[in-house]
């Protein structure tokens, strides 16, 4: 598998899960262990270059994934979008 396959292949199976019923929820965000990551990524190491070109190819899926050292979050991007706003009258 090329180098860019494994990280599309990756990225496509992290999404899927996101709408797949599992957790006793019907989809939305997840948790996942590091070795499921490497598994399907079908690598024994993922190296910080590696974890960072996934989530880029999961941000242009519409998904974050957020690396947590032992595990990965993935949630959807739009997830964000109605958060709070910090602005400088917050700073002060």
């Amino acid at each position: 598998m090329s180098e860019s396959n494994w990280i599309a292949n990756t990225a496509d199976r992290l999404a899927a899960l996101h709408e797949q019923k599992f957790g006793g929820k019907d989809s939305g965000r997840y948790r996942i262990s590091a070795k499921l990551v490497r598994d399907i990524a079908e690598h024994r190491r993922l190296y910080e270059d590696d974890i960072r070109a996934l989530a880029r190819a999961l941000f242009e899926r519409g998904f974050v994934l957020i690396d947590m050292d032992s595990f990965f979050v993935v949630m959807s991007a739009n997830a964000f979008v109605n958060y709070r706003r910090a602005n400088e009258d917050a700073l002060r």
